[in-house]
C-alpha cells in the first residue's frame, strides 16, 4: 500500500473534498460547510478549511478549522495538550479521526483562531508573549508524556564540510570569510558535537518555533497559542529559543529588545526549574552550529542580512565556548 501521506498518490485539495461529509458526520454534525483553502504562510502537504461549529449551550468557538492530512505526531500532540487546561497553549481540539474517504488519513479539527500571525506585525509585546507560550508549551507537552525518546543523531563534522563545499558553489557573499570562519568550527567540530550531544534531554521541543507558526485566542488581546505541531521531538529547550531567535539574525530589532534565550530561561527559573546548569554556553554551541549549516540553504534562501549575521555569529561566539 502506498503511504497515505504521499502527495504523489493523493491531492490533499481533492482528498479534503472527498472527506468533507465523512468528517461533519464524524463531528455529530456540528461542523458546517467547509471552505478549503491554502494560506500564505501554509508550506505543509495539507489542506485547510474553515466552517462554522455549533457548540453546546454557553460559551464555545463559533468557528473551526479543519486539517487534512496530518502526521500521527501532530494529532496526538494538539489532541493531548488541549486536554491539559481549558485555556491551553495549542488550538482546542473539536474532532479528529484516523480514516477519511476510506483511507487511512489522519485529520483534525480545531477551534478557528481569528486574525493573522504574530508574524503580521511582531513587536514586543508579541515577541514576550510567545515566549511565554513556549514555556507553557513545554510545560503542558511534559504532562502529557515524560521526555523518553533519544533524539535523533546529527553528523556535524559531515554537515560542516558540506556547508564549506556549498560556500564553493552556491554563490555566497563574502566566500572568503565564510570559508575563514567554516575552517575554525571545523577544526573544532569533536568539541562542539560532543557538547551539543551531552545535553541534558529534558523537553518536549516544539520544533518549528517562529511566529508564522503562532496566533492568538480571542483577538488581539488574547492568549498566543502554537500551532503546527508535526514536528515536536525530544531535546533541550535551548534548541526552541535559539531557532526561534535565529530568524531575526539580521534584524534583531524586530523582537523590541526580547532576547528568547534570556527570555525563556527566566521564566523557567522562576518556576523553580533548577537543571538549566550553564544554559548561555550551550546556547552558544547551538548557536555555532546553527550558523554553520547556513551556506547548506543559501541557494535557497538569498536573505544577505541573515547570511552576514550568521557568519557573525560565528566569529564573535566560537571564541567565547568553553
Amino acid at each position: 500500500m502506498q503511504p497515505p501521506h504521499d502527495p504523489m498518490t493523493i491531492d490533499p485539495h481533492d482528498l479534503a473534498l472527498t472527506a468533507e461529509p465523512e468528517i461533519r458526520e464524524a463531528c455529530g454534525g456540528r461542523l458546517g460547510p467547509v471552505e478549503w483553502f491554502r494560506s500564505a504562510w501554509q508550506s505543509s502537504g495539507s489542506a485547510t478549511g474553515f466552517a462554522s461549529w455549533s457548540a453546546d449551550p454557553g460559551p464555545g468557538p463559533a468557528g473551526a478549522m479543519i486539517k487534512i492530512p496530518v502526521s500521527e505526531g501532530e494529532l496526538r500532540w494538539t489532541r493531548d495538550i488541549a486536554g491539559v487546561d481549558d485555556d491551553p497553549p495549542v488550538p482546542r481540539v473539536l474532532g479528529h479521526g484516523e480514516t477519511a474517504a476510506g483511507k487511512p488519513v489522519r485529520w483534525l479539527v480545531v477551534e478557528r483562531l481569528a486574525g493573522k500571525p504574530l508574524s503580521a506585525g511582531l513587536d514586543e509585546r508579541g515577541a514576550t508573549d510567545l515566549i511565554a507560550t513556549t514555556f507553557a508549551f513545554h510545560a503542558a507537552a511534559a504532562k502529557v508524556r515524560p521526555v523518553d525518546e533519544a533524539p535523533k543523531p546529527v553528523d556535524w563534522a559531515d554537515a560542516v564540510h558540506r556547508a564549506r563545499e556549498a560556500v564553493k558553489t552556491h554563490g555566497m557573499p563574502e566566500p572568503g570569510r565564510w570559508a575563514e570562519a567554516l575552517r575554525h568550527i571545523e577544526k573544532a567540530a569533536g568539541h562542539l558535537a560532543a557538547r551539543w550531544e551531552a545535553r541534558p534531554i529534558n523537553t518536549w521541543c516544539h520544533g518549528d518555533l517562529h511566529p508564522g507558526n503562532a496566533l492568538r485566542r480571542g483577538g488581539h488581546t488574547g492568549r498566543c497559542v502554537l500551532v503546527d505541531l508535526d514536528l515536536v521531538h525530544a531535546g533541550h529547550w535551548i534548541e526552541d529559543a535559539v531557532y526561534f531567535e535565529r530568524q531575526y539574525w539580521g534584524h534583531m530589532d524586530l523582537l523590541g529588545g526580547v532576547k528568547p534565550v534570556s527570555a525563556l530561561a527566566r521564566l523557567r527559573r522562576e518556576a523553580g526549574y533548577l537543571d538549566d546548569g550553564n544554559y548561555a554556553d550551550l546556547a552558544n554551541v547551538r548557536r555555532v552550529l546553527m550558523a554553520a549549516l547556513v551556506p547548506l540553504f543559501f541557494d535557497r534562501e538569498h536573505n544577505a542580512k541573515y547570511v552576514r549575521a550568521a557568519v557573525e555569529t560565528i566569529e564573535r561566539t566560537l571564541p567565547q565556548i568553553k
